[in-house]
């Protein structure tokens, strides 16, 4: 299983998305899920409407390549239209180990044309889709659901090829244990595709691999 650090691996909430955050998850060799926007012309780390200060997408990456183990980049799309800038900056700084992820899906398709990897959703609100064929993978989130259980995660595995990313539930602020109990005892054809998308990346992996 891989761990992606919600936001990076941050110690209180005021460490979300920032430098501390990423640096702890790059050395701890963990991926990351980050949020991106633009601001005034510029790309930037932020999860809510960006202020002045916010990380420069481009500073992000220029952080993330001093290390070496390339982690997974899951980068969180939160405006339409950032196609041609995005690829722009992941090409210029030759990251290729990343994925865009939660686009409207008029968005999405200019992610397909332009052959940028993505993911399409599943939760208990969003089903199987005409664009599963063409994901590197499937982001599996609950909003009412406790967690996605095997069943569900299985059948989303036989309709998208790639990986499989399960939001652990603490990021909807519910127990998690439960989630993780379940998801160590998948069959293991299936559990060497999955990521984990957490708030505890140090303890996911604690958990899953003693």
């Amino acid at each position: 299983m891989d761990y992606l650090a919600h936001r990076g691996f941050w110690r209180t909430p005021e460490e979300k998305n920032s430098e501390r955050a990423i640096r702890r998850a790059f050395e701890n060799g963990f991926g990351i899920e980050t949020d991106v926007r633009d601001h005034e012309g510029v790309l930037v780390i932020s999860h809510d409407p960006p202020v002045d200060g916010a990380m420069h997408f481009d500073r992000f990456l220029e952080i993330y390549l001093e290390y070496p183990e390339r982690t997974k980049l899951a980068l969180n799309v939160k405006a339409d239209g950032l196609q041609e800038a995005l690829q722009r900056s992941l090409a210029s700084a030759a990251v290729t180990n990343y994925v865009v992820f939660d686009m409207s899906v008029p968005d999405l398709l200019g992610y397909r044309k332009a052959g940028i990897p993505f993911y399409v959703r599943r939760s208990e609100f969003e089903g199987a889709s005409p664009l599963d064929s063409d994901a590197a993978g499937v982001w599996m989130d609950c909003f009412e659901r406790p967690f996605a259980d095997a069943t569900a995660i299985a059948e989303a595995g036989t309709h998208v090829a790639g990986d499989i990313a399960l939001v652990s539930p603490e990021l909807h602020r519910r127990p998690h244990l439960d989630a993780w109990a379940c998801w160590k005892n998948i069959e293991p054809h299936v559990r060497k595709r999955l990521q984990l998308c957490t708030d505890f990346p140090d303890q996911a992996r604690a958990y899953f691999e003693r």
